[in-house]
């Protein structure tokens, strides 16, 4: 799922900063609570409820798309295009030395936040928090020192990353309308305050977030960090016997979420790109081959979140791209509000999602 630099995923192992539980448990823990074949009504994850997001909201029919891991890519891609993110990346995580565990360790959150009950997601977002406060790393350019949960920082990882799981998902199939895009957007701003922004000032539209990229691009370059992470991320460290596997597998993965990059991006790691239909046709067939597999043995793989929510919740409550296509008439209708169906968008207000 997702690839976020450093503290989103609750992922990362510090290396700087106070003693105690790395943030890689921020996720764990969490999630803790929710081993599979917990009873019900015991443990975080088995309780009632639908969690902060629910089965109406757009984001819990997608974030079970396969895809999303080719999302996570792209989100490292374009993450690491702000120098002092990605700074605060090499200074105050392993990111080169246990990157599949790190990448288990990010969907685990995503699927804490997306899939666990409210519980559970809080819990995870104040460990995150709290590793957060006690980190700092160096510009590369001035040498000035400055705390990872710069509010700039954590909005531009945001962005990064919602950017590119709702690119990925459109781009590849997934029928979302504009009216659909936009709710995704604005639903992901409970994401945005867990890991400590104020929701108010987060892109709540795809409007909104498209002119946040607009601000931003003149801060964004290619330095050093940025280069290590491409190199990293084209051919991650394996052990000898399982390069054959990574070129096969891995290669053509990364090759493909860069592919899909905007053109800026490609601008500045000067890597040229494919042509953009040819991007996209691979794309949507890569889409086609892992949907391809019973999403009953996809969910089956760690962290397992959407299984344990469909027990808890009942079938019901299934993740389904078709439940998009029946919704997209409704969500499309404008200035529908339903208080019996509101949900909590992050930012003190409340935005209707789908009838039952």
């Amino acid at each position: 799922m997702s690839a976020a630099p450093y503290g989103h995923d609750g992922a990362d192992r510090v290396t700087d900063g106070p003693k105690g539980p790395p943030a890689a448990d921020a996720a764990a823990d969490a999630a803790a609570d929710a081993a599979p074949g917990t009873g019900p009504g015991t443990g975080a994850d088995s309780a009632p409820g639908p969690g902060l997001y629910g089965p109406r909201s757009v984001t819990w029919q997608c974030h079970a798309d396969p895809v999303m891991w080719i999302a996570g890519v792209r989100a490292l891609y374009l993450q690491a295009l702000h120098p002092r993110a990605v700074r605060g990346v090499m200074e105050n995580s392993d990111f080169r030395r246990d990157a599949w565990g790190r990448l288990l360790r990010t969907a685990d959150f995503v699927g804490t936040l997306t899939y666990g009950t409210t519980e559970a997601a809080e819990r995870a977002g104040a460990r995150v928090r709290a590793i957060h406060r006690g980190l700092s790393a160096t510009d590369p350019a001035t040498g000035e020192r400055f705390p990872v949960d710069d509010p700039e920082l954590l909005l531009w990882v945001h962005c990064a990353q919602i950017d590119s799981f709702l690119h990925i998902l459109r781009r590849s199939g997934v029928p979302l309308t504009d009216a659909q895009a936009d709710r995704y957007v604005d639903e992901n701003r409970v994401n945005a305050r867990l890991v400590g922004l104020d929701p108010v000032g987060v892109p709540a539209t795809t409007a909104g977030l498209a002119a946040y990229f607009d601000e931003i691009r003149p801060r964004l370059a290619v330095g050093a960090d940025a280069r290590a992470v491409d190199d990293f991320l084209r051919s991650p460290p394996t052990h000898p016997v399982l390069v054959p596997g990574r070129n096969l597998l891995w290669r053509p993965l990364a090759d493909l979420a860069y592919g899909t990059l905007p053109a800026y991006a490609h601008r500045l790691y000067g890597r040229p790109a494919p042509a953009s239909p040819t991007v996209t046709r691979r794309l949507r067939l890569t889409g086609l081959a892992l949907r391809s597999v019973p999403a009953d043995l996809r969910w089956q793989l760690p962290p397992g979140h959407i299984l344990r929510a469909m027990r808890r919740m009942g079938p019901g409550s299934r993740p389904s791209p078709h439940a998009l296509r029946t919704s997209a008439a409704i969500l499309d209708r404008p200035g529908r509000v339903e208080r019996d169906h509101e949900h909590d968008d992050g930012g003190g207000s409340r935005t209707w999602l789908s009838p039952d």
